[in-house]
């Protein structure tokens, strides 16, 4: 945990506050931050699709795509 001081917008807290239900300004910055984190990994996972050779046969990717 780390304990900072920052400057933010009080009306953009106060909205996101508003839209996500959080009943605090750290809830809304906690949340804020990850969902932040999670867009940056999932960008990051579909840059990097189909780059991955895998030197399947049709059976075999049929077959792993059923266990799924």
């Amino acid at each position: 945990m780390v304990r900072m001081m920052v400057t933010l917008d009080e009306r953009l807290i106060e909205e996101a506050k508003r839209l996500s239900g959080a009943k605090t300004k750290r809830a809304v910055i906690v949340t804020a931050l990850t969902d932040y984190v999670t867009r940056l990994r999932r960008r990051r996972l579909l840059e990097q699709a189909g780059t991955l050779p895998l030197n399947l046969t049709r059976a075999e990717l049929r077959r792993w795509r059923s266990m799924r």
